[in-house]
């Protein structure tokens, strides 16, 4: 695995978004944005796409199907209890349970889901190329292997766009 990358380091989001469209424009990758609050649009910019909505909605789905077909079961076949003479099956009764049962069931999967996606467990050792990105600082970080024959065009760029940074570093995992 390439660990040889190319940090660029912004003062402001506008600039950061500016240096986004700019390098997309000009053909570099970008590897990822590290910012200190979530940036919509640099994301949207990178051309990311998830599909953990369609996800949560299947968990959903089956979720629903499942709660249902379970009080269907206990309550109609295997242990139909008359009340006053009302239907066993009335799905009105079922339907509370069924909602919070579905919230829950989707809660619970994309938070693992989630979790598995992002590679996230306990232990893992995290990267993190500059720290100040949790403080105030928006960075950019390019792959040199990719970028290697330009890096003195993406320095240059990544200055004209307001970078007051920009420098080569080896990221190693960190525990």
């Amino acid at each position: 695995m390439n660990n040889h990358f190319v940090v660029g380091v912004f003062d402001e989001e506008a600039q950061l978004m500016a240096a986004v469209n700019e390098t997309q424009k000009q053909g570099f990758q970008i590897q990822e944005i590290y910012s200190p609050y979530p940036v919509y649009e640099a994301i949207e910019a990178m051309g990311k796409k998830t599909r953990f909505t369609f996800a949560a909605f299947l968990f959903g789905l089956f979720g629903a199907l499942g709660v249902l077909a379970f009080m269907y079961y206990t309550a109609v076949i295997d242990w139909p209890i008359n009340y006053g003479g009302k239907p066993t099956n009335a799905f009105p009764s079922f339907l509370v349970v069924t909602i919070v049962i579905t919230i829950l069931v989707v809660t619970i999967a994309s938070l693992f889901t989630f979790s598995a996606r992002a590679k996230i467990y306990p232990g893992k050792a995290y990267v993190l190329p500059d720290p100040r990105s949790t403080d105030d600082k928006f960075v950019m970080v390019f792959d040199k292997s990719a970028n290697d024959s330009e890096y003195q065009r993406l320095a240059e760029l990544l200055k004209a766009e307001g970078a007051v940074e920009v420098y080569e570093k080896n990221i190693e995992p960190e525990n």
